[in-house]
């Protein structure tokens, strides 16, 4: 079915003049460099010194990319989505645990939103991070192949059992479970621990997804690989390919450590691969069930174009499209409004534990070619087209 990015009165059917006004605030605020980085310095101050912040905050940043700071106010936010067909994916982005009580703390809430999308029909998936129920240090000394201490042995014993834990959860509520791509020196027990549980739960259909971060030269191969290793394993792939989200953490250490850089030389070689990689993955549907999370919107198009030319109906549930809550409302509504499987990543948690997911939005924004801009244009073009 055709899809009109450019339909504006779909796009933005959410939102009343009020939040269509202060979503216009906060990107054209973020389109200035200079002001995020002042703005996320103050804020970062303000925070620690105790002041009365929280509020603003959650009255502006946190409420245009989160939606709320429990799983019964995200509950609403996904009831709004689901009156216009798109669903939510509950993500509760709380980062930077480093003990066990916090690991398990976070395994626990996991597993409470999956157990909310079981009795939900719009949350169509689950997601979570390795690293938020395991210690980022000991992720990237099994990357290395660094020999562990028996107390490390037992930790990274306790990481596997909470992934199996949310797995299990997953499996016995019928919720589809994202495990999210991360910086690539932790990838390997990443892989490790998503291959057993796709190896364990995917007959028939994907219970868990792997991501592909389609930004390392690496991954179209990696893709076919893990292709080959489930047909031959007798499971289905479960494949949520997006762009990447460490690109200047990862090259500035591969020439700190001088090693090959993993990123693409440049952007035309991701978009390449990406929608090399929707191609793979829709020509062997039969045994890839695919999410694609992207907020470039020639590779939507391009998604929606092969659903077509391989005789699949818009809301095959083998193939589903994805955005961040807060970005892109062009694409997820037009494409919801269309028939396709749409679904948005909602971020959830307290304020100040959800500070540095809201810092990497601001930050994106600004860095990344053409969004803000072509965001903001698209809110302008709304507001002028309600006034006339």
């Amino acid at each position: 079915m055709p899809v009109d990015f450019n339909n504006l009165e779909i796009a933005f059917a959410a939102k009343n003049d009020k939040a269509l006004k202060k979503t216009h605030f906060v990107f054209s605020t973020m389109k200035s460099n200079a002001l995020v980085k002042a703005g996320t310095t103050l804020t970062k101050l303000a925070l620690k010194s105790g002041l009365p912040v929280k509020g603003i905050i959650k009255r502006t940043l946190f409420d245009i990319f989160c939606g709320g700071e429990t799983i019964e106010e995200c509950v609403r936010t996904a009831a709004q989505m689901q009156k216009f067909r798109v669903g939510a994916i509950l993500d509760y982005s709380v980062e930077g645990e480093k003990t066990e009580t916090g690991f398990d703390s976070t395994c626990a809430e996991v597993i409470r939103t999956i157990e909310r999308a079981g009795k939900s029909d719009n949350m169509p998936f689950a997601a979570f991070k390795i690293t938020g129920v395991g210690a980022f240090d000991l992720l990237a000394k099994i990357h290395a192949g660094k020999e562990l201490t028996a107390e490390e042995q037992a930790a990274y014993k306790r990481v596997e059992e909470r992934v199996a834990r949310i797995c299990a959860k997953a499996a016995e509520v019928d919720v589809p479970v994202l495990i999210d791509a991360e910086e690539t020196w932790i990838q390997k027990p990443i892989d490790d621990l998503t291959i057993a549980m796709m190896e364990k739960y995917n007959q028939g259909r994907a219970l868990v997804y792997y991501t592909f971060q389609m930004y390392c030269h690496s991954m179209l191969e990696n893709l076919r690989q893990l292709h080959g290793l489930a047909s031959e394993k007798g499971y289905v792939l479960g494949a949520k390919l997006v762009r990447g989200a460490y690109m200047e953490k990862e090259r500035a250490r591969s020439v700190d450590l001088h090693y090959t850089d993993p990123i693409q030389p440049d952007k035309a070689s991701t978009d390449r691969d990406f929608n090399e990689g929707l191609v793979y993955c829709v020509s062997n549907v039969a045994e890839i069930n695919l999410f694609a999370g992207s907020h470039n919107e020639a590779s939507n198009l391009k998604l929606a174009e092969l659903i077509t030319e391989h005789g699949l109906n818009a809301d095959d549930k083998r193939v589903s499209f994805g955005q961040l809550y807060g970005m892109s409302d062009n694409i997820s509504y037009n494409l919801a409004d269309a028939g396709y499987n749409v679904a948005k990543y909602v971020p959830y948690g307290p304020i100040k534990a959800s500070m540095p997911y809201l810092f990497r939005r601001a930050e994106e924004n600004t860095s990344v070619k053409g969004q803000s801009s072509r965001e903001l244009t698209l809110i302008e073009r709304e507001i002028a087209r309600r006034k006339s």
